[in-house]
């Protein structure tokens, strides 16, 4: 299934504020080549290009849709379509950022050491992933999927812990890194809308299970996915929903 920008950018300032704190932490001076690597529609991007004015800066996604939302804004910045998971940076940048992507990929234990190793020397690798996976509103997606006709399609792809805890990233990453630091942050979104989780999900964590399933099935998955993400995240009396979600965060500087 093709990402969807507009569904994606629905939510852009809370998605938005974990990729500016991650910025925050980086301790670069002056890259001069930094790669947004599952850059998306490029909001990021753009920033980092202001942050570092003098770098040559490229986004690069595996979604043409989002690639081509990224280039309708910018269209001075570089936009590079390929496998995230395959890429390999040349030249090496000073600057390699990754914010809510590097959960998609599998085998961390040697995709991380790979990314540091591609860096210029005392390069910086900056990584935000999600790491809600053990909430509500991810339980009830494994819960959803084994719950009707469609288990038997949604079984291949289910990944219900995708990203490891803080320790593993920190074992993988300490051998070859001058400086680390790894920390998590649960921030509590404030959404508004008619169960407003269903649709934040929709735009990332659904997306491949509802590719997954025939049209007629995904009204289905999706009714029974809402109905028990509704249960587990009320409205408060102001009618607003409250959504905790934690992320992990890890800067490294390689030696």
């Amino acid at each position: 299934m093709a990402w969807d920008p507009a569904l994606y950018s629905a939510f852009a300032a809370p998605r938005l504020r974990p990729a500016l704190d991650l910025i925050g932490r980086i301790g670069a001076a002056r890259p001069a080549r930094v790669v947004d690597l599952g850059c998306g529609t490029g909001n990021v991007t753009r920033i980092l290009a202001e942050r570092w004015p003098e770098a040559a800066v490229t986004g690069i996604d595996s979604s043409p849709e989002m690639l081509a939302a990224a280039a309708k804004e910018a269209p001075a910045l570089e936009w590079v379509k390929a496998d995230v998971g395959a890429w390999r940076p040349n030249p090496p940048p000073d600057v390699l950022f990754s914010n809510a992507a590097l959960h998609w990929l599998d085998d961390h234990a040697t995709l991380f050491p790979r990314l540091l190793d591609g860096l210029a020397p005392g390069g910086w690798l900056a990584v935000q992933m999600p790491r809600n996976h053990q909430a509500p509103s991810h339980i009830a997606v494994i819960e959803a999927a084994a719950a009707g006709p469609w288990a038997e399609a949604l079984a291949p792809v289910l990944r219900p812990s995708p990203v490891a805890a803080p320790s593993v990233y920190y074992d993988v990453l300490a051998p070859e890194a001058s400086e680390l630091d790894i920390w998590e942050t649960e921030y509590l979104h404030v959404l508004e809308g008619d169960n407003p989780v269903v649709k934040w999900t929709m735009g990332t964590t659904l997306r491949p299970l509802l590719a997954a399933l025939a049209p007629e099935q995904q009204a289905g998955f999706l009714a029974e996915y809402g109905a028990r993400v509704a249960a587990r995240y009320p409205k408060q009396a102001d009618g607003k929903t409250l959504f905790p979600f934690r992320r992990v965060f890890m800067v490294a500087r390689k030696r």
